[in-house]
C-alpha cells in the first residue's frame, strides 16, 4: 500500500532511538500517521507546523507504515520571536491532532486549517485572532457540534442575542438571558456578523469554543497548549 501528497505536520513522538511517529493532517488521506527513520538531514524538517510533501508505505492498509518526507515550508521558524502567535500555532496542532479520528477524510478542515496556518505566520495585523476564533466555531460545526446561533433558544427571537447556554449551546437573547448572565457565555457580535472584534471579544470568543471543544471531546478538561493560548491572551493589551 502507498500513497503520496501533501500535509501539515501536527505532532512528532520519538518512537526508540532513531525513529519518530508523525502525525500528519492531509487532504486527501485525513489524520495520517507513519513512522520516520531520523536522519541528520531530515531532523529539521520532521517539525510540528512543517508543510511536507509525504510518501507512505505498508505492507497492509491496516498497519503504521513509514513515511518519506521532503520540505515544502516551514511556519513556525516565521514567528519563533512572537509568543502569541507561536502559542495559538501550538494549540491548534494540539487540538487537531487530539481531536481529529485518524485516517478519517476532513477536506474542509484542511483547507480551513491551512487558510488560519498562512493568516498567522504572515502580516502583521491581529485579523488572523479573529480567524482563529471563526475556525474553532466552524470546527465545532463540521464534527457534529456546531453552536445554534440562530435564535434564542428560550424566546425565538432572532434579535440582540447576546449569550450562549452552556447546557444546550444555543444563543440566547439579552433580554431573557439577563437574569442569569452569570452562568452565560458572552456571544460576540463578530460571531454573527462581519463587525472587526476587540480583543476583549476575541477572547470571549475563545472561551466560548474553547469550553464547547473541551466539552464534547475532552471530558471538559482544555488542553495544556490550549489553556496557554488563553494565558498568553490575557497579557495582551
Amino acid at each position: 500500500m502507498k500513497w503520496q501528497g501533501e500535509g501539515l505536520i501536527l505532532s512528532v513522538r520519538r518512537h526508540g532511538e532513531s525513529s519518530a511517529v508523525v502525525s500528519l493532517l492531509t487532504r486527501d488521506h485525513g489524520r495520517h500517521a507513519g513512522i520516520v527513520r531520523l536522519t541528520q538531514k531530515n531532523r529539521s524538517i520532521i517539525q510540528p507546523g512543517n508543510y511536507v510533501q509525504a510518501n507512505w508505505s505498508a505492507r497492509l492498509p491496516e498497519h503504521l507504515g513509514a513515511f518519506q518526507v521532503e520540505l515544502i515550508s516551514s511556519t513556525i521558524a516565521r514567528i519563533m520571536s512572537d509568543s502569541l502567535r507561536l502559542t495559538a500555532l501550538l494549540a491548534l496542532f494540539s487540538t487537531l491532532d487530539r481531536l481529529l479520528a485518524e485516517r478519517h477524510l476532513y477536506p474542509e478542515i484542511f483547507d480551513l486549517t491551512l487558510e488560519l496556518v498562512t493568516a498567522i505566520t504572515s502580516g502583521d495585523d491581529d485579523g488572523w485572532l479573529r480567524l482563529y476564533a471563526g475556525f474553532e466555531l466552524r470546527l465545532l460545526e463540521q464534527l457534529g457540534y456546531g453552536l445554534d446561533l440562530s435564535r434564542c433558544v428560550a424566546t425565538g427571537e432572532r434579535q440582540d442575542l447576546a449569550y450562549v447556554s452552556p447546557k444546550s449551546g444555543c444563543a440566547v437573547s439579552r433580554a431573557a438571558g439577563e437574569p442569569y448572565a452569570g452562568r452565560l457565555f458572552a456571544l460576540p457580535d463578530f460571531f454573527l456578523n462581519n463587525s472587526v472584534p476587540t480583543l476583549a471579544q476575541i477572547r470571549e470568543g475563545l472561551r466560548l469554543t474553547g469550553y464547547f471543544i473541551a466539552k464534547n471531546f475532552f471530558d471538559g478538561i482544555e488542553s495544556d497548549t490550549r489553556a496557554r493560548l488563553t494565558h498568553v491572551l490575557t497579557l495582551e493589551k
